[in-house]
């Protein structure tokens, strides 16, 4: 690896790649060195954009050239394992489109593998650096909500109907991640059900509720059948509540300092007088930096300092947890699937900040 500059290769140019290039192309401290995708339709056009930039069918060929520090993998998820785990074999820090792997079994592998060779294995789990979630975050950390209540998320659009996973691990796991970032606890139960309406495919909607130890809940409710986008959040507190719309082109996040007064000092401890609080809402100035560029930023500090990143495979096993408890929990009819509290330890850095 160059003092000056960071050789990276990405893998698939379809759907996520060409934001994957872009941001990487246009990083001072980044050379582009290649982009392998098995389209030559895809490959022409990203060599008309990026001339001076190796295009190839085999992957291999960019894992195997020393030029290249770091690859970025975009490629369908049955996918993520052999490529990431081939990448780090041959020496390389690893960005690797969500979900991380099919399993959580596949995924410990991959985090093993990157620690005993001491390199970088991110997942791209986009929404955590979004500069809407990281306000949210800061919000949350100076208890600005007081105790929170619930978290309640929509994810609706029509399509994109994926082959190879169901909606939860498409769009849920969006939600998951920004949970485990931004709450200061970890599910400790699930409950999902999910419908099929395409014979031969996935789930197209499901429902997932997160369990926590205090009185929290978390709903999420995802779907590929909608016949309007959504992407709405809502969190409740003690003492404020905040509304989250990604599709919201400038106040994204809006805090309402609403809630409810209980006045439980009547003789009787089953009579209690609920009251309503309304005061002002304000929307927090949000960056509009694109989060796929904060993103590839952290993950470039990371290869060069080795400090381990938000995004860590740890996270990525994390989601996948939830996810797998979800998926059992949708076959068994919505029954709770118990988390097994967490004793899988990485023996990477501690997490960064961002």
């Amino acid at each position: 690896m160059s003092n000056d500059t960071i050789g990276i290769g990405v893998i698939g140019y379809g759907y996520w790649g060409p934001n994957l290039v872009r941001n990487f192309a246009t990083h001072p401290s980044v050379r582009l060195i290649g982009v392998s995708d098995l389209d030559s339709e895809k490959l022409a056009t990203s060599k008309r954009l990026y001339p001076g930039v190796i295009t190839t069918f085999c992957y291999d060929e960019l894992l195997k050239n020393p030029a290249v520090d770091a690859v970025a993998i975009a490629t369908p998820v049955h996918t993520h394992y052999e490529l990431a785990l081939s990448a780090l074999k041959a020496g390389k820090h690893v960005l690797v489109e969500k979900p991380l792997a099919q399993n959580s079994d596949l995924a410990r592998r991959l985090i093993d593998e990157a620690a005993r060779r001491g390199l970088i294995l991110s997942v791209d789990h986009t929404f955590v650096y979004t500069p809407a979630v990281r306000k949210i975050r800061e919000l949350l950390l100076k208890k600005e909500l007081g105790n929170v209540y619930y978290y309640d998320s929509t994810r609706a659009s029509l399509g994109l109907f994926q082959s190879d996973v169901n909606v939860i691990w498409d769009l849920a796991v969006h939600d998951i991640s920004i949970i485990h970032h931004i709450l200061d606890e970890e599910p400790v139960a699930v409950s999902a059900t999910g419908s099929c309406h395409v014979v031969g495919s996935p789930e197209n909607m499901a429902h997932i509720t997160l369990f926590f130890d205090s009185a929290c809940v978390a709903h999420i409710s995802v779907n590929w059948l909608s016949p309007i986008k959504v992407r709405q959040t809502f969190i409740g507190g003690s003492k404020k509540m905040i509304v989250y719309d990604d599709l919201e082109p400038t106040e994204k996040i809006k805090v309402y300092d609403k809630g409810i007064t209980v006045d439980g000092r009547s003789d009787n401890a089953h009579q209690f007088r609920i009251g309503y609080r309304a005061g002002d809402m304000w929307a927090p100035h949000v960056s509009p930096k694109e989060a796929l560029q904060v993103e590839v930023e952290h993950f470039i500090d990371c290869v060069r300092s080795g400090t381990r990143p938000i995004s860590s495979g740890m996270s990525g096993l994390r989601v996948i947890e939830v996810l797998e408890a979800a998926s059992r929990s949708i076959a068994e009819q919505g029954k709770p699937v118990l988390l097994k509290r967490q004793q899988y330890r990485s023996p990477q850095r501690a997490t960064a900040t961002v």
